[in-house]
Parts: structure tokens; sequence; C-alpha cells
């Protein structure tokens, strides 16, 4: 299971390896025994351990060399010295090089067992903050809408959740693929560890698979120290690849070995390291093209796709728009009454195409709500920079010409900004002199001056 925490004990005297294994086993945990130092450090390079309980009196190589070679290679593994040569100077030593606690032995259990619950603690928070770290600026919310495209969504998400499988969401930019990836992980077993997620896009082709599986010092001219990739950090949790369509076709070979095997090697690096991470991945482009045009790989794929989840855009659940806006209203006033939308301004809203989807949704009533100067959002105070909702060509006439076509165009263009010409002008790319000659132009009846 993604939550069974990984132990490896070191120590040359057998009766201890076996008994630490019994007493870990019987408190859940899962045990790897290594009975030299050698051995011990074989067993760190090809597998990530969240403890390590380490002896220092060991032939060939003792507990100081293991203990360097874990920090170094594993530095979130949390270590406990267990020796029966302890003293002052030697503890302060270890603790100074990473160790999270030095006992003595004999030991007691139950006292080693609070030793290593609180050292696993300090592991997570240090994850945690990993985490924290790459995600800060990052927005959580909750899902809004009962329509039925929604909800069949949130159907498969949910059914998905308990399992393992990889699962690649698609839909347009700003639809909320990354708030069904945290809604699967939330609901399945490894929601209590870390939910890593990158944006494959935003990452230089040059980089991202040192981000992804990081690097040993010295891989590269600027690789300075050890690093870990994405991959380690999400271990036992959830990897989100977002914008997947977008990462480099040399590091999709590698992409593609991790799912399969769970395996991989940082860059520079020489050992096989293993960690168990779901990858949920999520692309706004058409992905299959990108498979015919060559630019991605059948086979990653394959691997990826094994249950799709596709996000409908704003403008196909546009029943759900009057619930998001009392939501974006709530949740951008919370310190003062909300303001209430107007009915007008909702209809205009409820006509609009929603190119951005519901981010430009969210952006629309946040500006509306800090620019409105009564309690109510009126029409006048909704920017809205696209097209209105999309008319069925085949009603218009074909014989129109050039010039009744502009003065229909601008006509709607008017109406979907509420008759604000300003707005109107950027949106249609022109001037607002060049607006206000058309208007007189063409005779366009509009009501007082909005703007």
């Amino acid at each position: 299971m993604a939550d069974t925490i990984q132990a490896l004990v070191v120590d040359d005297e057998k009766n201890i390896t076996d008994l630490l294994k019994l007493q870990l086993e019987e408190a859940g945990f899962s045990v790897n025994v290594a009975n030299d130092g050698a051995v011990g450090i074989n067993k760190i390079q090809g597998k990530r351990y969240d403890l390590i309980l380490l002896d220092l009196k060991m032939p060939r190589i003792n507990g100081i060399e293991v203990l360097k070679f874990a920090k170094e290679n594993q530095p979130d593994s949390q270590v406990l010295i267990l020796t029966g040569y302890g003293d002052i100077k030697t503890a302060v030593d270890t603790i100074k090089m990473g160790a999270f606690d030095f006992i003595t032995k004999p030991y007691n259990f139950d006292e080693l067992l609070v030793s290593i619950k609180n050292a696993l603690e300090m592991r997570r928070l240090i994850v945690d903050n990993k985490v924290m770290k790459m995600q800060l600026g990052d927005r959580k919310y909750e899902i809004v809408g009962q329509s039925p495209a929604l909800q069949k969504v949130v159907d498969v998400a949910l059914k998905v959740a308990p399992s393992d499988a990889s699962v690649l969401i698609t839909g347009a930019s700003g639809s909320g693929k990354e708030l069904i990836a945290h809604l699967i992980h939330e609901n399945s077993g490894r929601a209590k560890k870390p939910f890593v997620a990158v944006n494959c896009a935003s990452i230089p082709d040059t980089l991202i698979e040192s981000e992804l599986f990081g690097h040993e010092k010295g891989a590269f001219t600027d690789a300075h120290s050890l690093k870990q990739g994405l991959t380690e950090i999400a271990d036992g949790g959830t990897l989100f690849l977002d914008e997947v369509g977008d990462i480099s076709y040399l590091v999709q070979p590698k992409l593609l070995r991790f799912i399969e095997t769970g395996t991989f090697r940082r860059v520079g690096g020489t050992v096989e390291m293993s960690v168990n991470a779901r990858i949920i991945s999520a692309t706004n482009k058409d992905i299959d093209h990108e498979v015919e045009e060559g630019k991605f790989r059948e086979d990653l794929l394959y691997r990826l796709n094994v249950v799709h989840v596709e996000i409908p855009s704003l403008h196909q659940r546009r029943e759900d728009i009057p619930l998001l806006v009392d939501y974006f209203l709530l949740k951008k006033q919370r310190a003062r009454r909300a303001k209430k939308i107007s009915p007008e301004a909702l209809k205009l809203l409820m006509e609009y195409d929603w190119p951005g989807n519901i981010r430009e949704l969210e952006n629309v009533i946040e500006r509306a709500a800090i620019l409105a100067t009564g309690e109510e959002i009126t029409p006048e105070f909704v920017a809205l920079t696209g097209k209105s909702k999309s008319p069925d060509l085949r009603r218009i006439p074909t014989r129109l010409s050039l010039a009744e076509l502009e003065k229909i165009h601008i006509e709607n263009v008017l109406k979907a900004n509420g008759f604000n010409r300003t707005r109107s002008a950027q949106a249609l790319g022109i001037s607002l002199k060049t607006l206000y000659l058309k208007i007189k132009h063409y005779n366009i009846n509009t009501p007082a001056d909005k703007g």
C-alpha cells in the first residue's frame, strides 16, 4: 500500500536485525535488512526508504559512512543510530551529520517506537514543505456546479480514484483539470501522501528531465549539489503532469520507462532508483493529433490514458454559471458583505462564449466586484473582451454585403458589452473614435452613452 512505511535495518548482528524486523513488521512497517554497511549502501542505492535504523560498528564499511551516503542520496530519509558503543561526542557528531536520534543498546522498543514516530513526522513536515514551496501561489477551490456534463466527470473521477490506474484529463485551458486531479488524489488511498504538480509547458526542455528525476552533483555545469526529482518527492502519493502534451520528445522514453517500471536514474547517475507514485496527467492539446504528427509517443499515450476524463468547457455547462458567479462573489469578498449580480449582468454572462473558461469567469467577477460602486453588479462593470454566444451561422443570410455584416457584428459586440463603447472598441480591435464613426455611419441605435 502507498501508506506503508519503508524501513531499512543495517546491523552486523543478525539476531538484532531479525528481532527489529519482526517488531517493526508487527507495528505495520515494511522492512528490509542488511548485515553489513556495504549491503546497506547497495540497498539505499536501489530503493527509497522513509526510515533507516543504523548500527555504527560494522565490518568493511562502518555506520558513519552509511549515514553520509544515506543523507547525500536520500536526504528525506530519517536515520536513527542504534548502537552499543555510545558516547556523547559520537552522538553529537552523528546528529550534526543528519541523524535524527542516537539510541544506545539494549533498547526499549516502546521508547524506540516513539523516536521513530517523531522522525517520521519530521520527514512528513520536510516533504510537505517542499511541496508547499513548489505549489506556492496555486489555487485550490471547490467543485461548483450541478450540470449533467460536470456531474458525469465527477462520477468518473470518483470511480477511478480508489485504483492506481493512470488518468489522462483533457479539456481547454481554465476548465478545471487540476481540480479534478486533486479530487482523484483526495479520494484515493494516497490522500495522506504528497500531491506533486509539475507544469511541463513551463519548464525548458533542457531542464525537464532534471526536474522530474533529479540530478547528481556535477552532472552538468550548474549541478553544484545533488537534487531530488519531483518523482522522489511524490513517492507514495500522486505525480500530476500538467500540460503533458508539451513534454520534450527526448524525455518521453524515460517517462515511459518510469511509468512502466517505477524506476529511474537521476541525471548523471548510474544507480536505478525506485518509487511508487501514481501518474495523473492533463493536456489542452489534441493528443491524438500530436501522435499522428510524430510529436508524442503512441506507447506513452497508452500508458497515460488508461482512464480518460474529458472536462467540458464552460460554454458546454452554461447552467453552472449562476452558481459559479455566486461562489466567486462570496470567495472574493469574505471580509465584507458580498455584492450581488443584476439580472441584466447575469444575462450578459450567460450569453458569452467564455474562451478562457472558469478562470476567465473568476477574473471577470473579481474585477466587477472591485469596480462596482453599489451593492449590485450591473452590465457596465462586466468586462468581456471576447465574443458573445456564437450565432447559428446557418441562419445568417448568405447574400449580405460586407457592410451589412459589419453592422450586424458591431451591434452584437455592443450588446455583449452592455453598450459600453470603450470595451466594445477594444473587443473589435478599433479605436473609440472609429467606433463612434461606424455607429453614426450605420445609424446603430444605442442607449445613452455608457463609456
